[in-house]
């Protein structure tokens, strides 16, 4: 629908009327273009300092304006959202009455920042502010990613030490137990109820990874005595199933317990990029995720058990045993229930000791890749991890705003609600040169988008939060449209205004 219906074109001029009887823009019937969707997303790490904060030593001001500067920068860059890690070693970068704060955060473990305030609740503010969702980053079964400093009392791996096993110089909540899985979701349930999250988003830590010893895979931990605390109930499956079905349960009921605390807050994961070697038929090296790790993660596609699915192709295109041409579109193929399909791309290893010669140009072909084959509500990828922007590694950041070049908006979730949100009224003002436009509040919605014609083209500015009463645009276009966007994807019809 391209204009507004005749009953929202009249209450909308009684609207602008009560503000200014003298303003110059009127509303019109006009067609706008939909605006183009795309996540385009970075990881932010906080586990060993690794974005954000750069160090535990920054005072909470120092660790306020870097944040910003994050944020600032994936503004400029043309992101519209970002995933920032927020429970490491099953610890907090916010308030909760669960778990305690971060060592990460201020350098020892259950101590707050010193002047109060909480970094989650400054974090979504400042990216949506910026017109950025904030999706909370978990990792739901690493207790100990550190031992620098001593844990809190009220750690877990102090009050259950018996639920935790060693895997390597990391400790781990065995995922075998039906407390470690519930603290989990209850964990992120808790997130979600508090916090005005956009998205709930799991790694790919799972089971651990496996060690190597002279070319043979072996598993981290001895969970035996668990399995057969299983067995002698009854339980049929054997080892490296039951182990899968306790990550399988894990993955579904934390879909089902976000669902039922808010609908429309998306779940996503970050699997590891293969499922396993063979599919498709040119992969074939690379861990055995399902096997190794024991994460099913095609399963968890096919059954719908979360809304976006971000493998971790951090190849490059080229190489047919991993390439990342390959992957994508295996995975696309097995998106049964059609969800966004958004991978992870290794910018990090842009000229790294890593990949020695990776160029700035892989992750803009990566991005074209996505482009061309993809997710049916819109493409989208996920940047590892931001520092590789911030560094501008090998001028990424130049060829990132010339891809990003049109502003997107993320791509619609219609699964979780179709309901078109309220149209837009607004009262224009011109004055020096630009326009302002105030709000009327509008409780369906969680976003606006603005779009301007000047000549015969139309652009998308930006988005910015639904709450926002006033915004400016310093130079008055010729036509602006406003939209409102709800909270799952779903656009309102237009307010289009026109200069008279």
């Amino acid at each position: 629908m391209n204009a507004l219906p005749t009953r929202s074109l009249v209450l909308l001029a009684g609207f602008l009327l009560t503000f200014s009887v003298h303003a110059e823009y009127r509303p019109v019937p006009s067609k706008v273009p939909e605006p183009r969707r795309e996540f385009r997303a970075a990881w932010i790490a906080t586990v060993h300092n690794i974005d954000w904060p750069s160090t535990y030593t920054l005072t909470p001001s120092q660790q306020r304006a870097e944040l910003i500067g994050l944020l600032d920068l994936a503004a400029e860059t043309g992101l519209n959202a970002v995933i920032l890690q927020v429970r490491t070693e099953c610890d907090a970068l916010y308030k909760s009455d669960l778990e305690p704060w971060s060592f990460f955060l201020t350098g020892q473990m259950g101590k707050a920042p010193s002047d109060g305030y909480d970094p989650l609740e400054f974090a979504v503010a400042e990216a949506h502010r910026r017109g950025i969702e904030l999706h909370a980053w978990f990792n739901p079964f690493r207790s100990s990613a550190t031992e620098r400093s001593s844990k809190s009392s009220k750690h877990i791996s102090r009050t259950h030490p018996s639920l935790m096993l060693s895997a390597g110089s990391m400790k781990w909540g065995n995922p075998a137990s039906d407390y470690i899985r519930r603290r989990a979701i209850a964990v992120m349930v808790d997130v979600t109820k508090r916090y005005d999250v956009d998205a709930v988003h799991i790694d790919d830590y799972f089971y651990p990874y496996p060690k190597t010893v002279r070319g043979k895979v072996y598993d981290q931990f001895d969970d035996s005595a668990a399995y057969q605390s299983y067995r002698r109930k009854g339980g049929k499956l054997d080892l490296r199933d039951w182990r899968r079905s306790n990550i399988d349960n894990f993955v579904s009921t934390l879909y089902s317990s976000v669902k039922s605390t808010k609908p429309w807050v998306e779940v996503g994961t970050s699997p590891f990029g293969i499922w396993r070697p063979g599919h498709p038929s040119t992969v074939k090296a690379g861990l055995d995720a399902y096997d190794h790790i024991f994460a099913d993660s095609r399963k968890w596609l096919q059954n719908g058990w979360l809304d976006y699915f971000s493998p971790q192709l951090y190849w490059r295109i080229d190489p047919p045993d991993q390439s990342f041409t390959a992957l994508h579109r295996w995975w696309m193929g097995e998106n049964r229930q059609r969800r966004h399909l958004w991978p992870g791309t290794a910018s990090n290893r842009i000229l790294s000791s890593e990949d020695r010669g990776r160029p700035a140009s892989e992750a803009t072909r990566q991005i074209d890749v996505t482009r061309k084959y993809a997710s049916p509500m819109g493409p989208g990828h996920i940047h590892w991890s931001i520092k590789a922007i911030k560094e501008d590694r090998g001028g990424l950041r130049a060829k990132l705003r010339s891809t990003y070049a049109e502003v997107a908006i993320p791509p619609a979730s219609p699964w979780l609600g179709s309901t078109q949100p309220e149209p837009v009224y607004v009262a224009p003002v011109e004055e020096n040169g630009g326009l302002t436009l105030s709000f009327k509040s509008a409780p369906s919605a969680r976003w606006r988008v603005i779009q301007v014609k000047e000549g015969r083209g139309w652009s998308t500015q930006r988005l910015i939060p639904a709450s926002q009463e006033v915004y400016r645009l310093n130079k008055a276009p010729a036509e602006v449209s406003i939209r409102h966007v709800s909270p799952t994807g779903i656009l309102s019809v237009h307010t289009v205004l026109r200069k008279q």
